[in-house]
């Protein structure tokens, strides 16, 4: 299997599989879930930071958010504002105090332990990642516990890991494979509710939607 050194802080490296392999090496069914959106509330925590930090200024109520880009829909308002809520998300200690979304922690726990199920979690850094990488390693530590930092991966380019499923609220995700080995399941986040998905794309709607159904008519396949 071809493998690749992913980006990770110093002190842990760890190996990810790439294409074309699919599934684990023991016919597993593998399972990438994005990390911001979708196990933790980026989007929550990006509007009560600009609050608090601008509150003067104009802002985006998360029942307006449309895009998957915050930093646009704010350019959108005025174009200063772009930086200002960028600052929010590039500043020390806001990654590691994101809340977890309801029934994630639970969700990821159960299904680490399934028979047959490989899990990890898929996350792409900001380009200014200073904080960003060190703070979502010490995320996911302190809510799921050292068995998942065994299991991050850190990676811009999505479409080149090998999965069967990925769990993530950005509606579009491309990169250098053109035709990813894993299915893009939608999870539902206030920036993407309007979306209509034509079949046969599917949506997640909540972690308390049935995930365990995606992912049994997965292993069907």
């Amino acid at each position: 299997m071809l493998m690749h050194i992913q980006a990770v802080p110093p002190a842990r490296l760890s190996l990810v599989p790439l294409l074309p392999a699919q599934g684990g090496m023991s016919g597993a069914l593998r399972v990438l879930v994005d990390m911001d959106g979708v196990v933790a509330d980026f989007e929550g925590a990006v509007l009560r930071g600009f609050s608090a930090r601008f509150p003067a200024e104009p802002r985006v109520e998360l029942a307006a958010r449309s895009g998957f880009s915050v930093r646009e829909q704010y350019r959108g308002l005025r174009r200063d504002l772009a930086a200002k809520v960028a600052s929010v998300y590039e500043s020390p200690g806001f990654f590691l105090g994101l809340d977890p979304i309801p029934g994630a922690l639970e969700a990821m726990q159960e299904m680490i332990r399934m028979e047959d199920t490989e899990v990890f979690i898929c996350t792409s850094p900001l380009q200014k990642y200073e904080h960003c990488v060190l703070e979502k390693y010490k995320w996911v530590e302190k809510h799921l516990g050292p068995e998942f930092v065994e299991r991050i991966i850190l990676t811009r380019d999505k479409t080149v890991v090998s999965a069967d499923l990925l769990f993530d609220d950005k509606d579009t995700i491309t990169g250098a494979e053109p035709n990813p080995s894993w299915e893009h399941i939608l999870f539902t986040c206030c920036h993407n509710r309007h979306i209509q998905l034509q079949p046969p794309r599917r949506r997640l709607l909540s972690w308390a939607d049935d995930w365990k159904g995606i992912l049994e008519s997965k292993r069907r396949q």
